[in-house]
């Protein structure tokens, strides 16, 4: 998130342009008054916070970019060619490649506002917040489906057969996004753009000036359904449903493929785990820090507690990139149909370079069609 430059320690995240880029803008001087403990004291981190953001972040951020757009195209890409015809879990797959998109999306506007500062005008700065809270907390929700799911199917095989039907799956989905939507409107509400002083220069924030006491108090709450609804929700969720999974398979007969679900169960909980926990310790840290229920009265410790903030907050948003591997790639079915694309795709882009390459060579256009015919497919 893109944090608003202030000369209060204390409102350094509570005026953010998106709750989980909160970090997302450049250094800044900073002098501390925590209204509850009445200390001061104050921080000069503008350098070692500027290379952070402008360096660090968009390297990152970039790289999820690219990775995410090309591995959650290709999943809705392929899903979506049968889409009368998807099983269960590939419902949910969709609405989860969708959410991963549209918060993947909003990352060139994050990288730019710490970088240049918000360029996009009042309207896109409520419409980007609003995305990317949505689909932040709809993702997270929907790796929780996914597991219950995949719960219902395996170790309550017989009795599930009622409730996972596409039609209710839509619905359920459907409630998901209202859910989501209406924990992520009061981003929308408090969100505009205002003025700020950086180095001597005025450049426009994207962050919470509207309702100014209403929207710190919106910060917390907002910062507790982070936690609840995109970590410890959906980890809870994972944890019981996978170990419920393993303890099924490893009960039963052993085979290859139950195997292989046991450590896919595993894996995709540890890779959860592992790109949120920490970027959700340190968050709570630093809301423990606010509250001054831990004491810090060290520039240095809080500089690397922002630093530490940046880089895992980046580590997290690496999952967006790394749900199709997880949820699909890895799958039989969704391989043999994406070779199938792949094939189809090289065989039309043979069809349409044939008959040039074989031009080139001053071979008539009807030579070339059937040479390329004969030696390609035949």
């Amino acid at each position: 998130m893109v944090a608003h430059i202030t000369m209060n320690m204390d409102e350094i995240t509570d005026i953010a342009v998106f709750e989980n880029f909160e970090y997302t803008d450049l250094g800044y001087e900073n002098v501390t008054e925590n209204p509850l403990d009445m200390r001061s004291y104050t921080c000069d981190n503008t350098t070692s916070l500027h290379l952070f953001h402008t360096v660090l972040q968009p390297l990152i951020f970039g790289l999820v970019f690219v990775l995410g757009l090309a591995g959650n195209g290709l999943l809705l890409t392929v899903l979506l060619k049968r889409w009368k015809n998807l099983r269960i879990t590939e419902i949910y797959l969709v609405h989860l490649a969708l959410a991963d998109l549209l918060l993947l999306l909003t990352f060139p506007f994050a990288v730019t506002q710490g970088v240049a500062g918000w360029v996009f005008g009042e309207f896109l700065c409520k419409l980007v917040g609003l995305i990317n809270r949505l689909n932040l907390v709809c993702g997270s929700l929907l790796l929780a489906c996914i597991g219950i799911d995949r719960y219902l199917a395996i170790v309550h095989a017989i009795p599930s057969l009622q409730s996972r039907r596409p039609k209710i799956v839509h619905f359920t989905c459907g409630l998901l996004w209202l859910l989501c939507l209406s924990v992520s409107i009061p981003n929308m509400v408090f969100l505009s753009v205002a003025a700020r002083d950086d180095d001597g220069r005025t450049r426009l924030s994207c962050t919470y000036n509207s309702h100014r006491e209403h929207a710190r108090h919106w910060k917390w709450i907002n910062r507790f359904f982070t936690h609840l609804l995109c970590f410890f929700l959906p980890l809870m969720v994972m944890v019981y449903c996978y170990s419920a999974i393993i303890i099924t398979l490893y009960q039963s007969q052993k085979s290859l493929e139950k195997q292989g679900a046991m450590r896919l169960a595993l894996l995709v909980t540890l890779v959860f785990c592992l790109c949120w926990l920490p970027f959700n310790i340190s968050i709570l840290i630093d809301t423990l820090v606010k509250w001054d229920a831990i004491s810090v009265d060290d520039c240095h410790v809080q500089t690397m507690l922002e630093q530490t903030i940046i880089v895992t907050e980046s580590i997290g948003y690496t999952h967006c990139c790394l749900n199709p591997v997880l949820y699909a790639f890895i799958g039989v079915r969704f391989r043999r149909d994406l070779l199938q694309l792949i094939a189809k795709r090289k065989f039309l882009r043979l069809c349409l370079s044939g008959p040039r390459v074989e031009s080139q060579r001053s071979v008539s256009v009807t030579e070339a069609a059937t040479t390329t015919t004969s030696s390609h497919y035949f």
